[in-house]
Parts: C-alpha cells; structure tokens; sequence
C-alpha cells in the first residue's frame, strides 16, 4: 500500500526546506500548537501528529482533541515540542491533512443532523481524493456518517453500465444468474442494483439475494413509491442530487440510506493554524 504522508512529505520538502535551513538556527527549540479558526468537527489528529513524527522522530506530538471532538474557535487541537526547524518543515503538511479531514468530518455531520428523527443513514460513495480513501472515510466516520464500500472488491453495485454492456438486453433472468454465481463463490458479498425507474424496482423485487436497491436520481414521489412498492421487503438508498437544503424531504420519504458524494468530493477545508508557543 502506499503511504499518503510520505508521498505529501516529499513533495513538499523535497530534498531540504531552505528557508528554515537558513533563517532558523539549527539547534533552536520551540513548542506550538495546532489551533482550530471555525467551528468544525475534528478528523484528521492523529496523522497530523503522525507528519511531525514522521519529519523528525525526537519531536513530541500529542493530540488535545481526538477525531470526532468538536471544535470551536480557539480550541487547540495538538500540541508540538522540539526542533523549530522539523515543527516548521512539517506544519504545511499536517495542517493540509487536518483541514482536508476535518472539513469532510464537519458536512458529514451537518447532513447526519439533518436527518435527525428519520431512519436514512448517510453514506458516502468512491468519490474520494486518489490516494486518499482511507483517510477520508475515517473522517466520515468521525463525523458520524457510515461508510458506503470501500472500493469495487467489497461490494456488488449493478449500475446503469453494468446493465447496458450485458449480452441481450440486460434481462431480469441473467441478472439472476449473475447474482447466483456471485452468492455461490463469494457468498459474503452484498449485492446492490441500480434503478432509474419504477418499472425497474417492481423487476428487482422479484429477484432473490439482492439486498439493497440504489434509487439514482428519483423525485422525491418516486422514492416514496418504490419504498411502499417494497413493503418492507428491501432496504433502499437514494442517490444523485443530494444536497444540505433537500437530504431531510429525501429522508422523510422513508429511504434506509441516502448516498453523498459531496461528503468526500466537495466538502470545504477547516481553518487551522499552527501557532508558536512563548
């Protein structure tokens, strides 16, 4: 597997930060603290103090608040100790991840609260940073949300592709056969279809080992309908067109879950900032 701070760290760095080289002197000391700017939900502490270690092993680093913990402005989320130089060679890169993380931790939180009372659970999908996935679904967690499958091996979603490459014309028979070779070698495998229509859903219903039904981008009548159509025989999640302002009439309809791809792909960064220590 690849390392994502040893790949953000050598990019930055490079072969020597020359600025601290010749502007710090070498056996200077300091401590600083990581400070949160804005209100957020915190992700991303424990490999911002994994890039300080990382850059130099003698530094000492210990978070204040775990990933989960809300912040507000002011609150100090780790603590740094040691060489100046190696505190400032890694401050860019850690405050890159804490802000990235934490700003997926904080919308995920907000659409968790705005489904509140409802039984939807929020998702997120595989529109991740590359090289990030990891990372950024355990800050989805952080912010209370739940993990959709992690990439294409954990999981079976027959999407509207899968259907139009098939032989024939993608009929409801060789799905079936499809399904059952995938129970029969890998049986722990869950099984997800796509549907774009009603029609579709009343196909889908009629085939065993399916357990959820992906509804892509219904109206919210539409998702009320399939819900009733499946009268507690099957879990549904919505998805496509999710936002902050509709994820609560989304809910109301009565989906399990409801997919978010902006959880990972447009969540805005958290201001933090490191400050030196007197």
């Amino acid at each position: 597997m690849h390392d994502p701070i040893a790949i953000a760290l050598a990019e930055d760095i490079g072969p020597g930060d020359v600025t601290s080289e010749y502007f710090v002197p070498e056996q200077q000391r300091g401590k600083a603290r990581i400070v949160a700017r804005e209100k957020a939900i915190v992700a991303g502490v424990e490999t911002a103090r994994d890039v300080f270690t990382r850059v130099d092993p003698t530094l000492s680093a210990h978070p204040l608040r775990m990933s989960g913990s809300n912040v507000a402005p002011g609150d100090a989320v780790l603590e740094v100790a040691g060489a100046l130089r190696s505190i400032l060679a890694a401050e860019r890169v850690a405050l890159n991840f804490l802000q990235r993380l934490s700003g997926i931790a904080t919308l995920a939180g907000k659409f968790v609260e705005a489904v509140a009372g409802t039984r939807a659970v929020i998702l997120d999908t595989r529109k991740t940073t590359p090289g990030l996935r990891a990372l950024e679904k355990a800050a989805v967690i952080a912010g209370g949300a739940q993990n959709h499958r992690f990439g294409l091996f954990d999981m079976a979603l027959v999407k509207d592709n899968h259907l139009a490459a098939q032989t024939g014309d993608g009929n409801l028979e060789f799905l079936q056969h499809s399904i059952d070779r995938l129970r029969e070698v890998r049986p722990g495998i869950r099984v997800e279809l796509e549907a774009d229509t009603l029609e579709q859903v009343r196909g889908f219903l009629t085939l065993s080992g399916v357990d959820i039904i992906l509804l892509d981008n219904m109206t919210e009548d539409q998702l009320r309908e399939a819900v009733a159509i499946g009268d507690g025989r099957m879990k549904f999640e919505a998805s496509g067109g999710v936002s902050l302002e509709n994820v609560g009439e989304i809910a109301a309809t009565g989906v399990d879950f409801i997919s978010v791809g902006a959880l990972t792909h447009s969540a805005r960064a958290i201001d933090f900032s490191l400050e030196l220590m007197g």
